[in-house]
């Protein structure tokens, strides 16, 4: 299938504007979950058997394979319900925002097919985290869902960084029922003064709100605390990795997704102009280094989801064997097609059997 892809579907595609072509993505694999039958088989057909791979167990949570759906492709919870029926053991969504928001001028995303690459500055753009709520309580609930559901939370475009711990608390509220995990994102190059929030002070502060909160779920009648995560930037040195490592300790998170895109600009891409956060192959020798580091710093104690520059088997086993419990593919799906995560799922599985 993903050859196909590669030598019918991609080109005719890759002649669109790359966010029209996503938004054409959304739309079919939206509309593909609208029939549920269609769907149960083609996840019959994509299914990795048990009996050949272990179901992954991480932060509390079971997933039936090692591969996600990295958060980005679907904003605004439209396309999920059909992810498994790709071969997907988990999707994350967002990154949603407090308030709706339509991110930054366009055009805003730029193809390199020669190194498998992208660079984006969408800029969060999403229909704000009560949309999003509402779109999700029309569906099952965690634990009774096809394959878990990962919500990503960002900072409103319009709150300014001091008012970054209530503006996420806003959308944990509506959110956090909805989730099998929640994901923080503090990494994204293209909201302003974000990665600020990975400062030690900041991120004190914030992780301390949302935590706090998420404590007192556990004390609610109908609620359970909800699975943490922290993303973190590829562009942070081991030092400054060190210092989010203690934070992240000291408030007891459940886990980290290493890394998001980079403002790097390694071989060709140093003649490049376009801003944005770059993601593909040029991302996954430095985001499989970050893991590694993370992993032998934590002593392995601490879940980490790889992702960045995953375009193959070998590229999701470095991820693995780094360190990572789980994987997450974009950039990589658009290369080389919408199964793709149902063949790296399959070879995982064999690789593991071996």
């Amino acid at each position: 299938m993903g050859s196909l892809y590669e030598k019918i579907m991609r080109p005719v595609l890759f002649r669109l504007d790359p966010e029209h072509a996503h938004e054409l993505a959304v739309h079919s694999m939206a509309l593909l979950g609208r029939f549920a039958p269609v769907c149960r088989m083609m996840e019959a057909l994509a299914r990795v058997s048990p009996a050949s791979f272990r179901p992954v167990e991480a932060f509390g949570v079971r997933f039936p394979n090692a591969v996600g759906l990295a958060a980005g492709f679907d904003k605004n919870a439209r396309a999920w319900p059909a992810a498994a029926a790709l071969g997907f053991g988990h999707v994350e969504l967002g990154t949603v925002t407090a308030a709706a928001q339509p991110g930054n001028p366009r055009p805003r995303v730029f193809r390199y097919p020669g190194q498998e690459a992208l660079i984006n500055r969408l800029g969060f753009n999403n229909e704000g985290s009560e949309a999003v709520a509402a779109r999700l309580a029309g569906h099952p609930p965690p634990g009774k869902r096809r394959i878990p559901l990962g919500v990503n939370l960002g900072k409103s475009r319009v709150a300014e960084i001091d008012r970054a711990p209530d503006d996420y608390l806003a959308s944990f509220a509506l959110l956090a029922d909805y989730a099998d995990y929640v994901v923080l994102n503090v990494s994204s190059p293209n909201t302003p003064g974000l990665r600020q929030l990975q400062d030690e002070s900041r991120l004190r502060e914030l992780l301390s709100a949302v935590v706090g909160a998420n404590k007192g779920r556990a004390s609610s009648p109908g609620r359970t605390r909800v699975p943490i995560l922290l993303k973190i930037a590829p562009d942070l040195g081991f030092a400054q990795i060190d210092a989010v490592l203690a934070v992240v300790a000291d408030h007891g998170l459940d886990g980290l997704v290493a890394t998001n895109t980079m403002l790097a600009r390694p071989g060709v891409f140093a003649r490049v102009a376009e801003e944005g956060g770059l993601s593909g192959a040029p991302l996954r020798r430095r985001s499989t280094e970050v893991v590694k580091y993370v992993a032998r710093a934590t002593g392995g104690r601490l879940p980490i989801i790889g992702v960045g520059g995953i375009t193959d088997i070998e590229s999701a086993a470095e991820k693995l064997d780094a360190g990572a419990s789980l994987v997450q593919v974009y950039t990589g799906m658009v290369y080389r097609g919408p199964f793709f995560a149902a063949e790296l799922a399959r070879a995982l599985a064999d690789r593991q059997r071996r």
